[in-house]
């Protein structure tokens, strides 16, 4: 009896384990996310990369996955997870809530981004079915990388991850309806119907909002129950049960009716979403979630013809250029129109230009429907993977554009002139840390000068009394018009990392002598900060970790001086520590 099957799944699973385990995290140490980690490590380790060289060197066969149709059952999973978690996420609340984003700047966004490509696509020669989903496809944005991304840098809150939610969330929306669209293209490319563009469109349409209305009954009246038995009857391995029956049921009914299987796990995360058991549900899946999306994302890897890419590479490299400038200027366009200045818009444009992981839900459908071809499609994944992995990149550089077209806002002025101004504090950052500081210092009757590059923070900080001015603290022009040359301290209070040390080094490099306290979010990061000028760093983590842990004593019944000392001392040795000196 042979194993062969076995023995390459097990092998192929441990290239994953390897990628996922060692590549992946070494990859993330170099500022890259994990998504397009997985995508890179896919294309380097997949049967066109090392694989293709397996035959010379043998040994190469164990670090490369040499059958990824394998792993396509398993990436398949990590696609019904990803809708399903989607699902979970979208309320009428949250979309209430950024009601003109969502329908002006997203339904702008992904309108004029899928006509004008599927517009190019049809004069390439393509049918009307194949431009339409082409436009669809790649009008999406990457959801799992621009998040990952504002959440790594601490940009989910600000006005731009707000705003890039707003229209990702409508994107979002949208897969439902499109992987519908395609299911019924899918039927007329076999053969299976004879009904046009419009038609299909309009039963997409209708069979849209015959899921909605499917969704309210059964959530109301039926998962409800099953899941407070579940949860009375056994508790969390029940439940556990329970989920992945619900994604995976609804998955087989949805394909089963000639719709897509991640059209049911989408649907089965609204229904979730809809009962209390919903935060539970994502704290039990997010570890399945990431692993399994990570083997999709390996697999998209996998995907990409590097022989191909070459040989086509002016074709593949102009289409990831034209796609981010064509996509980027229409969402500076609609963010412009409803979210707010040219600042915010083109900081959230240059995000949302690449194309997203969705285009190779909606490829991989529309190929194996016979809408695409599958040299077509490879192309077409070559474009959009290539241009996720610029979006870190196009991230920092939209930030730092951003920052010179800051426009004032009602209440919140430039700088004045505080070039005279002497034995000052300037504080960098007027979030809460910021505040706490100030509070402080003005009950010591200091003179206080605040940057803070948020011109809404601004405002508001304004309207409390205080001398709050929008601008950059990195930027030396910005620190003389504060009054640096005769400041007494400055204070950096950001939490972003990146700025917090551009913001040190602008300092020392104006003030060789000038006392600079600086925020830090961990041991490391205090190391980076001091090596850029900082004379004194306050870690959170370290900080955090000393107020726990004296809670913690009172809690044992030491006394308060007591408690006091055994802080203090630790407190200096973490700090040591944290300096490199021991």
């Amino acid at each position: 009896m042979h194993h062969g099957g076995q023995e390459i799944l097990i092998k192929d699973a441990l290239v994953f384990l390897f990628a996922a385990g060692i590549v992946v995290p070494l990859l993330r140490l170099g500022k890259i996310p994990a998504v397009a980690g997985f995508v890179l490590a896919g294309a380097a380790l997949g049967p066109n990369g090392l694989g293709a060289l397996a035959d010379q060197w043998s040994v190469l066969s164990f670090f490369a996955v040499t059958d990824p149709g394998a792993a396509a059952p398993f990436a398949e999973l990590g696609v019904l997870f990803l809708l399903f978690l989607l699902g979970l996420e979208l309320s009428f609340e949250k979309l209430w809530a950024l009601r003109r984003v969502v329908f002006g700047a997203g339904v702008l966004q992904a309108g004029v981004s899928a006509a004008l490509i599927g517009g190019v696509a049809y004069a390439l020669g393509l049918s009307a079915f194949a431009s339409v989903t082409i436009g669809l496809a790649l009008a999406l944005s990457s959801t799992a990388v621009v998040m990952q991304v504002l959440i790594d840098e601490r940009r989910a809150a600000t006005p731009v991850g707000r705003t890039a939610l707003g229209v990702l969330l409508l994107q979002d929306i949208l897969v439902a309806p499109i992987l519908i669209f395609v299911s019924f293209v899918a039927r007329d490319a076999m053969g299976e119907g004879d009904a046009g563009v419009v038609s299909v469109i309009l039963d997409a349409l209708l069979q849209g909002v015959i899921a909605i209305g499917v969704i309210t009954l059964i959530g109301r009246f039926a998962l409800r129950p099953i899941f407070h038995v579940a949860a009375y009857g056994g508790g969390r391995d029940f439940l556990m049960a329970l989920t992945l029956l619900v994604v995976v049921g609804a998955a087989v009914i949805t394909a089963s009716a000639g719709l897509s299987l991640a059209l049911g796990a989408f649907l089965a995360g609204l229904l979730l979403g809809e009962t209390e058991f919903k935060h539970q549900t994502e704290v039990d899946l997010e570890p399945f979630k990431g692993l399994l999306l990570g083997l999709f994302f390996l697999t998209v890897g996998m995907g990409f013809d590097l022989v191909g890419i070459v040989q086509d590479w002016a074709f593949v490299l102009g289409g990831v250029a034209l796609l981010i400038l064509a996509k980027g200027l229409i969402a500076l366009v609609a963010c412009r129109l409803f979210a707010g200045g040219w600042a915010l818009s083109l900081e959230t444009a240059v995000l949302l230009a690449p194309a997203g992981e969705f285009a190779f839900v909606v490829l991989a459908a529309a190929t194996v429907g016979g809408v695409v071809d599958d040299v077509v499609a490879a192309r077409l994944g070559a474009i959009a993977g290539l241009s996720m992995l610029t979006i870190p990149l196009l991230g920092k550089l939209g930030g730092y554009a951003a920052r010179f077209l800051a426009e004032p806002v009602d209440g919140a002025p430039l700088v004045s002139d505080y070039s005279n101004l002497e034995g000052h504090v300037i504080v960098a950052g007027f979030g809460r840390v910021g505040r706490a500081v100030a509070h402080i210092l003005d009950s010591e009757e200091a003179e206080l000068v605040a940057l803070e590059r948020d011109p809404p923070h601004v405002a508001r900080a304004r309207s409390d009394g205080w001398k709050v001015y929008v601008g950059d603290a990195a930027r030396t022009e910005i620190l003389v018009r504060a009054g640096a040359e005769g400041a007494a301290l400055f204070i950096v209070t950001v939490n972003d990392a990146a700025s917090a040390e551009a913001m040190v080094r602008a300092v020392r490099q104006l003030r060789s002598d000038a006392p600079i306290l600086a925020r830090a979010q961990d041991a490391e990061h205090a190391l980076a900060l001091q090596a850029a000028g900082a004379n004194y760093v306050i870690p959170d983590a370290v900080e955090a970790g000393l107020q726990m842990a004296g809670r913690a004593l009172e809690s044992f019944g030491y006394e308060t001086e007591t408690v006091r000392d055994r802080i203090a001392a630790a407190r200096d040795a973490e700090y040591l520590r944290a300096a490199g000196d021991e």
